[in-house]
């Protein structure tokens, strides 16, 4: 166990092996990149429709909730300034094996997510050529999988609605009798976003920042136009299906805020790590923030709440305008087009934070050494770039594995918690060493805590008491198991928080991440055992018997 659980010192001073170009500027277009993605063209509208114009609270709540994993972020990428984000800091503060999992986990967010992303950017990308009447034939715009399972589909039902997939697969061009059937966008943008990622990290974050402006440019230029066709009286009714509708909006919105940490993998590039990274998260969380804000009060003041509930909010918002068709046709296709910048910028972000992730690890002996070699000219790590480029592409050739969006969001979830944990315990016990530039408010956790516990409990007893009590009735089952869990999650925490008086904000950090965590599903779970199943195997059959710090002992 002790041997499980080995911890790395905290680091003097980072190796010089990748090149230092990032500044601040740099960083936190990196977290824009990150966070505004698909979130500002379909989730917001799902946000607005249930909390009405009291979506701007939504994404002040869903901002201050991540904040509080923000903060734990920012602390420990001033104190351990190294490339691998959650895991180098679970591996300093929690030891290898915790580190193992918190790794495995940032899989599903950078490389396993980058599939579901490539292929919403194609979607993205296809929708924007038949604006312009290019259409994609069918078998160049899906997966084989996808479109055999939609074709088989249609010879059982006759359902017009899978005809077109079922001509399609008629009529690709075949080989040796097999069709040639591919998301061939998908498969084009994931090779280009490697190269760059390839060349370098300059090149990167030239290309990032381009993207970054482009997409925020567009967006601003929809706002302005929008903000002419506002009427102020639909924002009267600012909380119409009333405090819990609002707090529904904020399950469906958090999930645009989780791609902060991506800055915390460039640590070992940026020029000035334990001053810029914390900047740089809170400035990528307060811009995003105020950006959605602004696009919510517009599409809330142009449009009824109750009609955006759509995949494309904002090309909904505007198809109701009184305008010209040259300008309405031109103002969809500024839609279409910030859309795919946005959805590429978010592939370039989470394609060079997955390598520089295995790469860390390979400088750990956890993974195999070319995981972990230099570019010599580039000064990448080229390899696992490579690597990465093929775990993303080579699927999409297969399926459509929708189920992977859950996942990533359980897979980064369970990083923010480790990391909330960990500054908890750095605030109770600091090792030797330990000298963060920046610090999370210290706030002893012990009587607000059982304050907050307290206040929470009666709350939830008057809006919903008859389920309340229901809590302890055990012979109920249904999706109350997770409140059950929650509960015991909270009690075993305050016995903690209440006999070390732990710092409150990264407790607060842990439980939002824990919650929103349990939110996703049974299914979910399971499918996280599996992968965690997998990672478990690869631990034991190479990291636990190569690992740097087993072969010092």
């Amino acid at each position: 166990m002790r041997a499980l659980f080995r911890r790395k010192p905290f680091p003097e001073a980072p190796p010089q092996k990748l090149k230092k170009v990032l500044s601040v500027l740099d960083l936190t277009a990196l977290g824009v990149a990150a966070i505004i993605g698909a979130g500002i063209f379909s989730t917001i509208g799902e946000a607005a429709a249930s909390a009405g114009t009291s979506v701007v609270l939504v994404f002040v709540i869903a901002a201050f909730v991540a904040g509080f994993s923000a903060l734990s972020y920012a602390e420990m990428a001033s104190s351990i300034p190294l490339a691998g984000s959650a895991y180098t800091y679970t591996y300093v503060v929690f030891g290898e094996v915790v580190a193992w999992i918190v790794g495995w986990m940032l899989v599903l967010e950078y490389a396993v997510g980058n599939i579901a992303v490539a292929i919403s950017w194609s979607g993205y990308f296809q929708a924007l050529l038949h604006s312009w009447g290019i259409p994609l034939p069918l078998y160049l715009g899906k997966d084989p999988l996808s479109l055999w399972q939609e074709a088989q589909k249609y010879l059982h039902t006759h359902d017009t609605a899978f005809q077109a997939a079922y001509t399609a697969w008629q009529e690709a061009p075949r080989l040796w009798g097999i069709p040639l059937v591919m998301n061939l966008p998908a498969l084009l943008i994931n090779a280009l976003i490697t190269g760059i990622a390839y060349i370098g990290i300059q090149e990167s974050r030239t290309m990032n920042n381009l993207l970054v402006a482009l997409k925020v440019g567009a967006i601003l230029l929809v706002v302005v136009v929008g903000a002419a066709y506002v009427q102020a009286e639909r924002w009267l009714n600012f909380m119409p299906n009333g405090f819990s509708g609002m707090m529904r909006g904020v399950g469906a919105v958090f999930f645009a805020y989780i791609g902060f940490d991506a800055i915390s993998t460039t640590a070992e590039e940026a020029r000035n790590p334990r001053r810029d990274l914390p900047l740089a998260m809170a400035l990528a969380l307060a811009i995003c923030t105020l950006i959605y804000i602004i696009v919510a009060l517009v599409l809330t003041g142009i449009v009824p709440y109750k009609d955006l509930a759509v995949p494309d909010p904002l090309a909904y918002a505007f198809s109701q305008l009184p305008l010209s068709s040259g300008l309405r046709s031109f103002l969809t296709g500024v839609v279409a087009m910030s859309a795919v910048i946005a959805m590429a910028s978010v592939l370039l972000v989470f394609q060079i934070g997955q390598p520089r992730i295995w790469y860390a690890m390979s400088q750990d002996g956890l993974l195999p050494p070319f995981f972990g070699k230099v570019h010599p000219r580039f000064r990448t790590p080229y390899v696992a770039t490579l690597i990465t480029g093929l775990v993303v592409g080579i699927p999409l050739f297969f399926s459509s594995l929708s189920a992977v969006v859950d996942m990533t969001s359980m897979g980064t979830l369970m990083a923010f918690a480790v990391v909330s944990a960990g500054i908890a315990y750095l605030h109770y016990r600091p090792p030797t060493g330990y000298s963060p530039r920046f610090r999370v408010p210290k706030i002893p956790g012990r009587w607000p805590y059982l304050i907050m516990v307290l206040m929470g409990t009666l709350w939830a007893y008057q809006l919903h008491a008859q389920h309340f009590s229901a809590l302890w009735d055990f012979s109920q089952g249904g999706d109350i198991w997770k409140y059950r869990i929650l509960l015991a999650v909270v009690i075993i925490t305050g016995y903690f928080v209440m006999r070390y008086n732990l710092s409150l904000l990264p407790i607060l950090g842990m439980l939002s991440a824990f919650y929103l965590i349990l939110e996703l599903g049974a299914a979910n779970w399971i499918r996280l055992g599996v992968w965690l199943g997998v990672g478990a195997l690869l631990y034991w059959g190479y990291g636990y018997r190569n690992s740097i710090l087993r072969k010092a002992d």
